[in-house]
């Protein structure tokens, strides 16, 4: 029986064991955190990701979950509505792709992996070559030898490090991305408002799902991250207009702020030997992208399957480059529509934005936006990998 280790027990990660199990393979997930974590930012399904969701039996239980956000506002530094579209539009959705709440999505994943062995609150230290597998030392000191380790553990890899000789894989775009629960003082119901500015984005969101709000501030900066997230934020959004001191203020009171950089991740190759990467370790997208999650599914999906069918490592790479390059190339257009560089550039868009909004056909005319979006999300043929296990 192949035994594989899986490093994250994130989206990719539950994911892989679930395609690992099905092909007759036996994966175990060593994770970092204690117990699982299930707060983040709403998440979209697009493309060939939704294919594989649909594989796995869980799109019905994905569209129950719909955070169901039927109108987005674009306003001011006064506050005030310069235009309003349909959820989908306003997100770079086309109507049928899902969006849910990452936690939720974490919950269905972990649903479908309750039978697989999970080390909570531990990690890979060490990795040694064995010849015919991996030998796998872990935090709490003791060693076991698996067929292959797979690192699904983020941006900010620790597998990454350990097996690979590429210390310049991430690529800092520049920007932050912070996000916040906040108490819903808008009275917004699955509505999604948002504030622009010179360098700075703020928006505040309600899903179906939720009695509170969600916050995420997104600004441009390429300073290191400090220790004081909280600070920073106060310093990029000091003086701006709409709700953003009554933000400020909830963030103050925060239990929790999630802060880190928008970047990307470039490998030269995304295996070596028995050890190899999935999801954002191997070719983050970043949020900007809109389809880190999708990668991740996807991801999963082909590297099961070309291990059951003797493809290994190798094929799995071969099968997801282009997909994974074609949607890395979307961060760099949308973070330009994200944050607008200069006050000109946003007087620009809040005009164009207005005018927009009272055009006939004006949805037709904002759907033509998201077509990159979606050609990058269906950019792969998926294959219906057999149950044939690779020994």
């Amino acid at each position: 029986m192949t035994t594989i280790l899986i490093s994250g027990a994130g989206i990719a990660g539950l994911t892989l064991a679930h395609w690992l199990r099905r092909h007759g393979m036996t994966p175990t997930l060593v994770e970092r955190s204690a117990s699982p974590r299930d707060g983040g930012y709403k998440v979209d399904i697009r493309g060939a990701a939704l294919d594989v969701v649909e594989r796995m039996g869980l799109l019905d239980d994905v569209r129950a979950h719909s955070t169901d956000i039927g109108r987005g506002t674009i306003v001011d530094v006064t506050g005030r509505m310069v235009a309003s579209m349909d959820g989908d539009t306003f997100g770079g959705r086309d109507h049928d792709d899902a969006e849910l709440r990452r936690g939720d999505l974490m919950q269905l994943l972990r649903g479908l992996a309750t039978e697989v062995e999970c080390r909570w609150g531990d990690a890979v230290v060490a990795l040694t070559d064995a010849g015919d597998g991996v030998d796998v030392e872990f935090a709490r000191g003791d060693t076991r030898r698996f067929d292959y380790v797979i690192g699904a553990d983020g941006v900010h890899s620790a597998t990454r490090t350990l097996a690979f000789d590429e210390p310049d894989a991430v690529h800092d775009l520049g920007h932050r991305v912070a996000v916040v629960d906040v108490p819903n003082d808008l009275g917004l119901d699955r509505e999604e408002v948002t504030y622009v500015a010179t360098g700075r984005t703020a928006l505040v969101y309600s899903t179906a799902q939720s009695t509170t709000a969600t916050a995420m501030f997104l600004f441009a900066d390429d300073r290191p991250i400090p220790a004081d997230l909280k600070g920073l934020l106060q310093e990029v959004y000091a003086d701006q207009g709409w709700e953003l001191p009554r933000l400020l203020g909830h963030i103050e009171r925060a239990d929790e702020v999630y802060l880190d950089s928008l970047a990307q991740v470039h490998l030269n190759r995304w295996s070596v030997g028995r050890v190899g990467l999935v999801g954002d370790a191997a070719y983050c997208a970043s949020t900007a992208s809109g389809q880190g999650t999708s990668l991740a599914i996807v991801g999963a999906y082909v590297l099961a399957g070309e291990l059951a069918t003797g493809g290994g490592l190798a094929g799995y790479e071969r099968a997801m480059r282009e997909f994974a390059r074609r949607n890395q190339a979307l961060a760099s257009p949308n973070l330009g529509r994200m944050v607008l560089g200069s006050a000109r550039q946003v007087r620009t868009a809040l005009t164009m934005l207005s005018v927009l909004g009272r055009l006939p056909g004006r949805d037709r005319l904002a759907a033509l936006a998201i077509r990159p979006i979606q050609r990058a999300a269906n950019a792969i043929e998926l294959k219906e990998y057999s149950s044939r296990v690779a020994r």
